[in-house]
């Protein structure tokens, strides 16, 4: 699979986690923004209404890994060594977006940085740090 488009949704396709959280992929030229529509399913804290922290957490490890499926050709899933959640601001009620960054490739482990907002890009709501070790071929 060499076309960008079909390796993205061959990974949405087969993590029946992106299924439940109802997440999807938006590229536009060599960037991707992952997309979380809002679902009551989503809120952690219902006198609130925040987001699961969890919700954010996995919405941003699954952008992460959509990203290195996108960079890539392989077949298998990278596998998370240590991933790190920064919570910057109440999760609302409304649908979130987060873009990745691969900050290191390597042959066997990618360093990769998301941030995820809601109304502006520049007031993230949550970033990621995280390290994943990439499958053998």
């Amino acid at each position: 699979m060499s076309d960008p488009a079909e390796r993205l949704n061959a990974f949405l396709a087969q993590t029946p986690y992106v299924r439940f959280l109802g997440m999807r992929a938006e590229l536009a030229g060599d960037e991707m923004t992952a997309v979380l529509p809002f679902a009551d399913k989503l809120i952690g804290n219902v006198k609130w209404q925040a987001l699961h922290g969890g919700v954010l957490g996995a919405f941003m490890e699954m952008t992460a890994l959509a990203q290195l499926a996108l960079a890539s050709d392989v077949t298998r899933l990278p596998k998370p060594i240590d991933v790190t959640i920064e919570y910057l601001k109440t999760g609302r009620p409304q649908t979130t977006f987060a873009r990745a960054e691969l900050r290191k490739v390597g042959r066997r482990i990618a360093n990769v940085h998301v941030e995820a907002w809601q109304d502006q890009r520049s007031e993230p709501v949550a970033a990621l740090r995280g390290h994943f070790l990439l499958p053998r071929e």
